[in-house]
This record gives structure tokens, C-alpha cells and sequence, in this order.
């Protein structure tokens, strides 16, 4: 009898430590799964942020996109009123008037003066059309004169006079110049000579004599195109 109640002492004590240890495992254990789960959670936590990040970046992108098409119009626009201001012909080189058909104006002409002996001595002015310029000499007599005085403006004489005469590329119109048709010892000595295609002409030409001219009563011919029909003679 001593000796079974012996060996169920010994069976409890042994279920006893038994349980005893499996209490111990499973408190050792609970931190590590604690420390596992937590991991686990930060590692679920990360691939969202992962996942958040993406999208921003994504966003950036879109943002950046955004911008850039912004600039793109915005250059554009610039191109668009450059082509715009590159047909703009306000500043063209021939003064605004390279048309056909119209009456030259002083500024569209281009004027050289020379001395010649014929008659006594006078001046040959020669006119031509500015570079790119067709025009007409509707009016056939210029407009000369020596200074701002009345008597030192020309009078027109009955030579030349071919109307009209149109000015274009090396095509020339000439008028002869007598600076003192008198015999008396009067006059004005002048270095320069003042010449308009009219009286109105708001642009007059000033030009330097070839030699020093002494002006009394001068006298100027009409256009023409050839230089011998331009000397100047009282009739």
C-alpha cells in the first residue's frame, strides 16, 4: 500500500514540474512572438509608406509635367509674336515707299553735283532712285537755292522739262545749275547748294559744291534724261 502511494507521489510530482516548465517556455516565448509581431507590424507599416512615397512621387511627376506644358505654351506665345513683329516693314530700307507708280520724293532720291564748263560754267545736278525705289518726276523743274534769302533761288529756263521720268535702279535725271547769270561784280559766295524735287517738299536736300559759287539771279533747267539737254541758258 506505502509503496503505490509512493509511486502517485512521484507521478504528481513529475506532471508538477512538467507544468512548471511548460509555464516557463511559454513566459520566455511571449516576448519573442511580442518583438515577432511588432516587427511584422513595422514591416506592414513601412511597405504602405513605400507604397505612399510612390504615389508622391508620382504626384511630383504629374506636378513637374504640369509645369513643364505651362513653359511650353508660355514659349509659344513668344514664338508667335516674333513671327508676328518679323512682318512688321515700317523700318524697310527704302523709307517705307518701295511701291511702283508713285512721285519721288527728295528722300528717295540719291543727288551728286559736278562742275562743267560749257555756257560759261554751271553746275549738273544727277538724280537717282535710292536702292529698291521706283518713282516718277512728276514734277519736271526742281527746286534750287542758294541759302535761306528769296535771292538765291533759281529760276526755272525752258531746257529739259521731259515729264514725267521714272527713276529706278541706274536710270538717271540731270538738271543744269547757273549760279550768276549777271555781269555786274555782285553776288553771294556759297559752299552749298539746296535742292527739292518741289517748293513743298518738306525734306530738301543740302548738298556741297564742288568749287565755291558766287549767286546772282541763278537760274536751273528742267529734268531730263540726257545731261546735254541740261545746260542752263536764258532764252
Amino acid at each position: 500500500m506505502r509503496s503505490r502511494l509512493t509511486a502517485r507521489s512521484a507521478r504528481l510530482f513529475l506532471a508538477a514540474v512538467a507544468v512548471t516548465a511548460l509555464a516557463a517556455t511559454t513566459t520566455a516565448c511571449g516576448p519573442e512572438g511580442v518583438d515577432a509581431a511588432a516587427n511584422a507590424t513595422s514591416s506592414s507599416t513601412e511597405s504602405p509608406d513605400t507604397g505612399g512615397n510612390g504615389g508622391s512621387s508620382a504626384t511630383d511627376g504629374s506636378g513637374s509635367s504640369t509645369s513643364d506644358s505651362g513653359s511650353g505654351s508660355g514659349s509659344g506665345e513668344s514664338k508667335s509674336s516674333a513671327s508676328s513683329g518679323s512682318t512688321d516693314k515700317t523700318d524697310s530700307g527704302d523709307g517705307g515707299k518701295s511701291g511702283y507708280g508713285q512721285s519721288c520724293g527728295t528722300n528717295d532720291l540719291d543727288f551728286t553735283v559736278t562742275s562743267e564748263s560749257q555756257a560759261g560754267g554751271y553746275f549738273l545736278v544727277t538724280a537717282k532712285a535710292k536702292s529698291g525705289i521706283t518713282c516718277y518726276l512728276d514734277i519736271n523743274t526742281p527746286s534750287v537755292s542758294f541759302g535761306s534769302g528769296a535771292d538765291g533761288v533759281a529760276s526755272p529756263v525752258g531746257q529739259g522739262g521731259e515729264d514725267p521720268i521714272k527713276l529706278t535702279g541706274s536710270t538717271a535725271a540731270y538738271a543744269g545749275v547757273n549760279p550768276k547769270t549777271t555781269n555786274r561784280d555782285s553776288g553771294k559766295e556759297f559752299e552749298n547748294v539746296i535742292i527739292g524735287v518741289s517748293e513743298e517738299d518738306p525734306n530738301p536736300a543740302e548738298l556741297k559744291l564742288p568749287d565755291t559759287a558766287t549767286v546772282d539771279k541763278p537760274i536751273v533747267t528742267g529734268w531730263a534724261t540726257n545731261p546735254a539737254n541740261s545746260v542752263p541758258i536764258i532764252v
